[in-house]
């Protein structure tokens, strides 16, 4: 988003007169949620020190709560089949979404559900492990790995309900994904971001590529960073449906602040192989990508049948 030039005093120019900021407020009975931790809305300052919102918290809090209302339908299905959900979650940062799912929906849980923050910085680690210990979330974990290391770490169980991974930076995304796939993850709930690895290709083979007309698609270098963006949540969900999941992709409702709002889920149904499989690497030859193949796998069944 472009920002305006801010006059300063002397310059001659009149300064553009800012809309007032809202005051804090105390919050509508419809903006927290039943049941709803008011000292973890604290602790995550949603929620000023006195109890009330401001227009950015209002506003995050939204954005929290919109997700959560397409991943509470995930855990009650798998809630259906076994009492001990369990719930990965890659870049958590400062674990905002694993909180409110703790808080909304599995501290009400019978048997031994788990949430698993991974992230690498090694201080918010320890700040989300002080304050699981201050709410007494005795079900939260949280893991100071890579996305790539979690994958093989003995710290996490062989095999996991739910994976999600929001705005994991570099190829952390893909990571994820490949993670999901080994723990045989029913669902899997991705917003991408950062996809510049495959423009980095395309803008390599820029070159060799010009006698087909399709490189005009990426030709300009603000075209190859957008269209190597949509590429690869393309190939993702190729690379999603060809190992048997259903997905759906669509526009997280609130977040419109960020162009980072794509929604992709995935929920695991055993489907066919063999087509998404072709349809991915038939793209990645079209594109002249054939050398991302390692990254954007497909399933051995699908392969077999091929």
């Amino acid at each position: 988003m472009s920002k305006q030039a801010i006059p300063q005093p002397g310059s001659g120019k009149s300064r553009a007169k800012r809309p007032p900021q809202a005051a804090d407020a105390a919050p509508q009975a419809n903006e927290i949620r039943p049941g709803q931790s008011i000292e973890l809305l604290k602790e995550l300052h949603i929620l000023t020190r006195d109890g009330k919102l401001n227009q950015d918290s209002r506003r995050k809090l939204k954005q929290v709560y919109h997700l959560y209302q397409f991943i509470e339908p995930l855990l009650a299905e798998v809630l259906q089949d076994h009492p001990d959900v369990t719930l990965v979650d890659h870049g958590a940062g400062k674990s905002y979404l694993g909180f409110i799912l703790y808080d909304l929906f599995f501290k009400a849980l019978q048997g031994a559900p788990h949430i698993y923050g991974i992230e690498t910085r090694e201080e918010l680690v320890k700040k989300s492990e002080e304050l699981a210990a201050r709410l007494g979330f005795g079900g939260m974990s949280f893991v100071n790995l890579s996305v790539a290391d979690s994958i093989v770490s003995d710290k996490l169980p062989q095999q996991i309900d739910v994976v999600t991974a929001l705005h994991a930076c570099d190829t952390a995304t893909d990571d994820a994904i490949h993670f999901a796939l080994k723990k045989q993850a029913r669902f899997i709930v991705l917003v991408p971001c950062c996809q510049a690895e495959v423009a980095s290709v395309l803008n390599r083979h820029k070159g060799k590529s010009l006698a087909n007309s399709l490189t005009e698609i990426w030709r300009h270098p603000l075209h190859t960073r957008e269209f190597g963006s949509q590429v690869t949540n393309v190939l993702r969900c190729l690379q999603l449906e060809a190992h048997g999941y259903k997905v759906s992709v669509t526009e997280l409702v609130g977040w419109e602040h960020s162009m980072k709002n794509e929604l992709i889920i995935a929920q695991y149904r055993d489907l066919p192989r063999r087509r998404p499989a072709e349809r991915l690497l038939e793209v990645l030859r079209t594109l002249g990508l054939e050398e991302m193949g390692e990254r954007f796998f497909v399933s051995q069944t699908a392969e077999a049948t091929q």
